[in-house]
């Protein structure tokens, strides 16, 4: 009977409730007419009553019970009375004081004199009303109800000439008892459907936001990729021109060659980046976490950006905690592939967009985690850019200007950190410069095994370095072309296979020091060459197969499952390709472990 309050909750048992007292609080307008109505009805019966001073009790009461109900209005629509219980008990309580009000109309009846009968009526008629306007909310019902129809049935046995008076009390209330209970059950199935039509339009909207998000941002990737793709693919068309002597220009230059394979290599990484953020978008975005050493993979990408660094006239520093500086005193757990994505991409960002000054690196650890810093003297950011910043596909166009990229690094790679874990924080000043801090979990306890491994490999293979007969099965011509083209730059000799029945069939007559297969060919893919090669009894059943796959972990570990020890990802680089030999150099002297390169 209190005005309407609607606090948001879930569908759960709370919005059951919040329902029930909405609703009795919607019967208040019913409530005030039949006050109205009955109000001149009661006085001109009370003036018939004998004892003349009741009935100013019985308005003192009223009043005090009107005070006490508005008061109650006015408290709902406060804050404190989204707290669903307490409002329960302050409606149940208000209920209570009109139970009390039957209850003094009906001690007042019993000594009215003439007036006795018809004033027990109306007790009755309010009893009956105080269930009508309890029914929403049970357990006020289960209370108000029969406190409410106590008075008047009290008043009625108490005397012996009223008893069939009494008995037909009795049965009145009883049976506004039982349509209160319907009405309450009617009321629960409405509230019931109520709440199903909210989880539907709430669960419709969210639908609906994320194919607006989906669609927004397939938009975003297609107007990226087609600006990226069209400045890349021209600049190193007018350079393939130049080479291939059309149009009677000169052959180009060594720095036309470096433009055209900065542009194709930007182009790479906006590919790679895209793909990333969509699998990472959609959920099947997987990580590997293990063991490995920060300060050597730090290293090593502060060592491929120094030249970059240097070419701008800018000082690329690491400085490494003393306790960080023995690869045997922990490890960071995580993916290694990853964090090397991670912190190249901060590092590209650090020397790409400080002009002067310089860039540092500065890996600590803190408790349990090894954080990773990467500071400039860039432009900086304020708040709003460095937000914007973090948003897939936007771009600060105040630093961003005339600098290639698709919006990507910092989005990607912050989501690459929750998964693993960590996370990536970033404060700036403009004119000052950014800092960006990714942290991991880290374990003083673990060990690089991997890293250890492959440097006893190396060491053991640098004293008498032999040239590998490679098994390679591609049947992408330009992929098998830059393939070979890496391999036989480190010195190795290459057999080419366009798919892997051709593969399967060569491994068969010949023997190899490594096979390196593609995933997806025709006649026979990646993944069933290398199962047919392992179960078969050719000299290459214990060649080590490195597989050459897309970047998808699905593939992966379809590849790991037919008897690949080694995963390597496109687009090939020397880097991933040699770090795949040597791999492959130290599965033959440990035990078979799957690595992925």
């Amino acid at each position: 009977m209190l005005a309407e309050r609607r606090p948001a909750v879930t569908p759960t048992d709370g919005a059951q409730v919040l329902k029930a007292l909405d609703a009795q609080a919607a019967l208040l307008p019913y409530a005030l007419g039949v006050f109205a109505v009955s109000l001149p009805l009661f006085v001109w019966v009370g003036s018939f009553a004998a004892n003349p001073l009741w009935m100013t009790a019985s308005f003192a009461i009223f009043a005090i019970n009107w005070g006490v109900f508005y008061a109650a209005v006015s408290w709902i629509r406060d804050e404190p009375s989204q707290d669903l219980a307490r409002r329960a008990r302050v409606q149940v309580l208000c209920g209570v004081l009109w139970a009390l009000a039957v209850m003094q109309i009906s001690a007042f009846a019993h000594n009215a004199g003439p007036a006795r009968e018809t004033l027990l009526l109306l007790a009755t008629a309010g009893a009956v009303l105080c269930a009508f306007f309890a029914a929403p909310y049970l357990p006020g019902l289960l209370i108000i109800a029969p406190l409410a129809a106590a008075g008047p049935l009290l008043a009625q046995f108490s005397s012996a000439d009223s008893r069939h008076a009494g008995e037909l009390t009795f049965g009145a209330t009883a049976l506004a008892m039982t349509l209160a209970l319907i009405l309450n059950r009617m009321f629960r199935r409405q509230h019931d459907l109520a709440i199903s039509h909210e989880q539907l339009v709430v669960e419709r909207l969210r639908v609906l936001e994320a194919a607006e998000r989906t669609a927004r941002s397939k938009s975003d990737i297609v107007a990226t990729l087609s600006h990226e793709i069209r400045n890349g693919l021209t600049g190193v068309t007018h350079v393939l021109a130049a080479a291939a002597g059309r149009g009677g220009r000169a052959a180009p230059s060594r720095e036309q060659l470096n433009a055209a394979l900065d542009a194709a290599q930007d182009l790479i990484a906006v590919l790679n980046a895209t793909l990333d953020s969509e699998t990472a978008e959609s959920g099947r975005l997987q990580v590997d976490a293990r063991p490995f050493d920060p300060v050597r993979l730090v290293q090593d990408l502060a060592l491929l950006d120094k030249p970059h660094a240097a070419a701008k006239g800018l000082e690329l520093s690491v400085h490494v905690d003393p306790l960080l500086r023995e690869r045997a005193k922990g490890a960071a757990i995580a993916d290694a592939l990853r964090t090397r994505q991670i912190v190249s991409n901060l590092l590209g960002n650090a020397v790409k967009y400080t002009v002067r000054g310089r860039v540092e690196v500065r890996l600590e650890l803190r408790d349990d985690r090894i954080a990773i810093e990467v500071a400039d003297t860039g432009p900086g950011l304020s708040t709003e850019e460095l937000e914007q910043a973090f948003e897939p596909f936007r771009r600060v166009e105040r630093t961003g200007a005339g600098v290639n990229g698709a919006g990507l690094g910092l989005s990607l790679s912050r989501q690459l950190a929750r998964l693993m874990g960590g996370a990536l924080e970033a404060r700036s000043a403009v004119g000052v410069g950014s800092c960006f801090t990714l942290t991991l979990p880290f374990d003083l306890g673990a060990k690089d095994e991997q890293a250890e491994a492959l440097d006893t490999a190396v060491a053991e293979a640098s004293g008498a370095p032999r040239a590998l007969r490679v098994l390679i099965a591609e049947d992408d011509a330009l992929n098998a072309a830059m393939l070979r083209a890496v391999l036989e730059q480190l010195g190795h000799q290459v057999v080419h296979a366009a798919n892997g029945r051709r593969a399967a069939d060569l491994a068969k007559i010949a023997e190899f020091d490594l096979l390196m297969l593609d995933h997806r060919m025709p006649v026979m893919d990646g993944p069933e060459a290398a199962s047919s090669l392992r179960q078969g009894d050719g000299p290459n059943r214990q060649t080590p197969i490195v597989a050459v796959i897309d970047g998808d972990a699905e593939e992966a570990a379809e590849f790991l499952e037919a008897g690949a020890e080694i995963v390597l990802r496109k687009p090939v680089s020397v880097a991933g390709v040699a770090r795949a030999l040597a791999d492959a150099a130290a599965l033959e002297r440990t035990d078979p472990a799957k690595v992925a390169a």
